[in-house]
């Protein structure tokens, strides 16, 4: 018991020997501040959770989560932003809707277009075809240049002597009355100027025959045989196969001076090089015009060509 008493009592003595120096060295240590303190706390907080969570830290249930709780205020906002959000795709998607249906249309549209055009220029190929090959009918069958004696050949139609003595000079009434036409037109160097580019055109020389009659035309712009002129060069055009530059020509000369005494031979002829160009549909509205306009005053020769013209083209 005494052993025991003074085993006690040593111990208790060297216990107090230690605690004297710590508390000493506790003394002379800082006191933590609190942001240590708080420090402190956190990683004993997180080793809590470790041991707690094993696998991780749970996102709402441990009630440390950074961010703020929902409130009901922004979860209307989420709602209203989200809404915005899909009127907005609803529209871009209507609007992508909208565009494709009118590209579709355009596409139509210009297949449409296409397939016009396609047709158009075969409808115009064939007609130039035709056109072509339209000179080489028996219409005209007049060889190359030939001395005036030409009036006496025998031509295919019944009518080119008649017409041709035609263009040469109008009918005068009264035999002293054409004597006297016929001396002035001998003194008329305008009359001489046109009655060569006849001349010309009578024997076939078509090229020369036009020319001779432009130069006329240039030169004595206001004489009485402008009308003719115009008329002799549309038909020369169309003697030589150029059925479409005849047919301008024969038109301007009868829209420029429709009382001009060839207005209504330009007409007839006009008709014929459409019948040349294949458009007979076109050459009977040039006959009925003829008629419309001239009606009565038609001369007996011009209507009987006109007559033939509009059997040859099949006119109601």
């Amino acid at each position: 018991m005494f052993v025991k008493t003074r085993l006690i009592t040593a111990l208790a003595a060297s216990a107090a020997m230690a605690f004297v120096p710590s508390v000493a060295f506790a003394q002379r240590q800082p006191q933590p501040t609190p942001e240590q303190r708080l420090d402190r706390l956190e990683r004993q907080v997180q080793q809590m959770q470790r041991q707690v969570f094993p696998k991780g830290r749970p996102a709402d249930t441990a009630g440390f989560a950074d961010d703020p709780a929902a409130t009901q205020s922004s979860v209307v906002t989420l709602d209203q932003r989200l809404d915005a959000l899909e009127k907005q795709m609803a529209d871009l998607v209507r609007a992508s809707e909208d565009n494709g249906n009118r590209l579709r249309s355009v596409e139509t549209g210009l297949g449409q277009l296409k397939s016009d055009e396609d047709q158009r220029i075969s409808a115009l190929e064939q007609r130039m075809a035709e056109a072509a090959a339209a000179p080489v009918a028996p219409a005209q069958t007049a060889p190359e240049p030939t001395p005036p004696a030409g009036k006496t050949k025998t031509p295919p139609a019944k009518t080119p002597p008649a017409k041709k003595t035609a263009e040469a000079s109008p009918p005068v009434e009264g035999g002293p009355a054409a004597t006297a036409a016929e001396a002035v037109q001998a003194s008329d160097p305008g009359e001489d100027a046109y009655s060569q580019g006849f001349h010309l055109w009578e024997a076939g020389q078509y090229d020369q025959a036009i020319s001779t009659l432009k130069d006329f035309l240039k030169t004595y712009p206001n004489h009485r045989r402008v009308s003719y002129a115009n008329n002799l060069i549309g038909r020369a055009l169309l003697d030589k196969g150029d059925a479409r530059a005849a047919a301008s020509t024969l038109l301007a000369n009868y829209r420029t001076n429709p009382s001009g005494e060839r207005a209504q031979d330009s007409l007839y002829y006009l008709g014929q090089a459409l019948m040349k160009l294949g458009q007979p549909g076109q050459a009977c509205k040039a006959y009925a015009e003829l008629d419309a306009v001239y009606g009565a005053k038609i001369r007996p020769d011009v209507k009987k060509l006109e007559s033939d013209g509009k059997a040859q083209a099949q006119c109601s």
